[in-house]
């Protein structure tokens, strides 16, 4: 094997390519920090990848007393819609109320009313979930998003897919997000800044010597390895930072996480409107039931302990079992294993920070700057998808007492790539698209604009049929737009594209996908070739 080689030292090596790492990495470019980033397998392979989907403030958090949690997230709700209209957009979400409603038993909340109104036995009082929507609508200053409601049930659209014994519902609002893409997103913006975006590429070993870190790192195609110098390290592994923490960069610390391990399923289109519902079990826990990729019902989530990082989180028959059995005591058609379509599962790395449950752990993020080994590192625990970005703005307030040039913040409200448009123009977009390129059909059109926004045009280019498009891969995947993706979005395989990059698995054939992954293999041959080939990047 080559001998590993050097290069000038960088300020910042980040090491994780989630939604964490890539936000961080984006804004200590963006303020004049020279960044590199090195991801193990594709970015947003693990968490970042498995939410829910949804910018939300978390309105079950309000129970924990997470109030700071609680506003930071709604605040960035609409921050976040500004800057990515195209993989963000507001839905409305529907709370229906029964009298049986029941709290989680170690919530902070159900503990005092425990106290206060013994009667209740556990029961959400009706007038407690109202204010607490109430709470929801105004801690965040909300400007776009619509407030709460009350609604009736019986006769109405909302009501139809529900068991006749719900009569009334609460309904507010939250946001989804296409969360793969928001990485990707930000690590093509860090990248386009200046930062060194490395996928597929792992930290072998890390050094600190004479106040610098030596990080060796080994490009997964090639095994080629190279020694990264830098002045402190970002670790934001997700689940795998207190690995790094103990295994590889070999510090004492007495930080850790708790694993947690939520469980989704989709399922065939459960319902015809578009508002999502938000599920109260007997038990106190939550569900959201959301319409999902137009043909489709996403259905989540669980919590369960997840106690080895090396096992690959999968949704287990209980979990599956136990969400479909949650969805089918509101609806009133049930449920069942032959409507799920696909299931996912990820592991939150939470905060330890005591908790008796993995429901009631802290949802809120920690970071630590540990300087025991002689040069800096910052670990980054929790976080969620939602305050992502305030994540980032908050470590490089740590970051900053090591680097007096460092800029000021500058993310809010600059938008990511194809997001300069506004909040309420998706529509003018697609009729701008479809002008430009009749032979797209409407839902062809509807999936580009999500997924690229005004970067559609650079996607498609030139084409004045599909047949410029080139091979076609399946439902709409072309060629062309698979080339954008390996070339601009850090693409490796199949997997990457159509699970990852887009959710076009849910429709290709396994033939289809194969023929991908085939073609893949040959183009990226090429690209290596030439000189050309970004999965070698590691390796230079």
């Amino acid at each position: 094997m080559d001998q590993p080689k050097h290069q000038d030292i960088v300020d910042l090596f980040v090491i994780g390519g989630g939604i964490n790492g890539c936000g961080i990495a984006r804004d200590a470019v963006g303020r004049g920090l020279s960044v590199e980033l090195a991801e193990m397998n594709d970015l947003a392979s693990g968490t970042s990848s498995a939410s829910t989907k949804l910018f939300h403030g978390g309105l079950r958090y309000l129970e924990y007393g997470e109030v700071r949690l609680v506003r930071e997230a709604l605040i960035e709700r609409e921050t976040l819609l500004r800057a990515m209209p195209h993989i963000s957009w507001p839905m409305r979400f529907v709370l229906p109320y029964h009298p049986d409603m029941r709290f989680e038993g170690d919530t902070p909340t159900s503990k005092l009313l425990g106290i206060v109104m013994p009667w209740m036995k556990g029961r959400r009082p009706a007038w407690l979930i109202r204010f607490g929507l109430f709470l929801y609508d105004n801690l965040g200053g909300r400007k776009i998003l619509k407030g709460t409601t009350s609604l009736q049930l019986v006769g109405t659209p909302e009501g139809a897919p529900l068991q006749e014994r719900f009569e009334r519902a609460f309904e507010y609002s939250d946001c989804w997000i296409e969360d793969s893409r928001l990485v990707v997103l930000n690590a093509r913006d860090a990248e386009a800044r200046g930062a060194r975006i490395n996928v597929r590429t792992k930290v072998i070993s890390v050094e600190q010597i004479d106040g610098h870190w030596h990080v060796t790192i080994e490009a997964q195609d090639s095994g080629a390895r190279r020694v990264i110098v830098a002045r402190m390290i970002v670790n934001a592994g997700g689940p795998w930072v207190e690995s790094v923490i103990r295994n590889t960069v070999r510090i004492n610390s007495t930080e850790g996480v708790r694993l947690v391990r939520g469980s989704h399923i989709v399922t065939r289109k459960l319902y015809d409107h578009d508002k999502c519902y938000f599920f109260q079990g007997e038990d106190g826990r939550i569900i959201f039931t959301i319409p999902y990729e137009t043909d489709f019902t996403l259905i989540g989530t669980t919590d369960a302990d997840h106690n080895d990082v090396t096992a690959k989180p999968v949704c287990t028959p209980e979990e599956q079992a136990y969400l479909l059995d949650f969805a089918s005591k509101y609806l009133k058609q049930k449920v069942t294993a032959d409507d799920v379509v696909w299931t996912y599962s990820g592991v939150r790395p939470l905060y330890n920070d005591g908790a008796s449950s993995a429901t009631a752990a802290t949802r809120d993020y920690v970071l630590k700057v540990d300087q025991s080994a002689g040069a800096p590192i910052l670990n980054v625990f929790g976080g969620k998808i939602t305050t992502y970005r305030k994540l980032a703005e908050s470590a490089l307030e740590k970051i900053a007492p090591f680097f007096a040039d460092a800029g000021k913040p500058w993310t809010a409200g600059v938008a990511l790539p194809g997001g300069d448009f506004p909040v309420d123009g998706v529509g003018a977009l697609k009729g701008r698209v479809a002008s430009r390129y009749p032979f797209l059909s409407a839902r062809w059109v509807s999936r580009l604009v999500k997924a690229y926004g005004t970067e559609v045009f650079d996607v498609l280019g030139d084409a004045e049929t599909a047949g410029d498009l080139g091979q076609e891969f399946g439902a709409g995947l072309s060629e062309r737009e698979v080339n954008w993706l390996v070339d601009k979005e850090f693409a490796r395989s199949a997997e990457d594209i159509i699970w990852r990059r887009s959710k076009l698995g849910l429709r290709l054939t396994k033939q289809e996908t194969d023929l991908l992954d085939v073609w893949l293999v040959n183009a990226l041959a090429v690209r290596s070739e030439g000189g050309a080939g970004r999965s070698a990047r590691g390796g230079e």
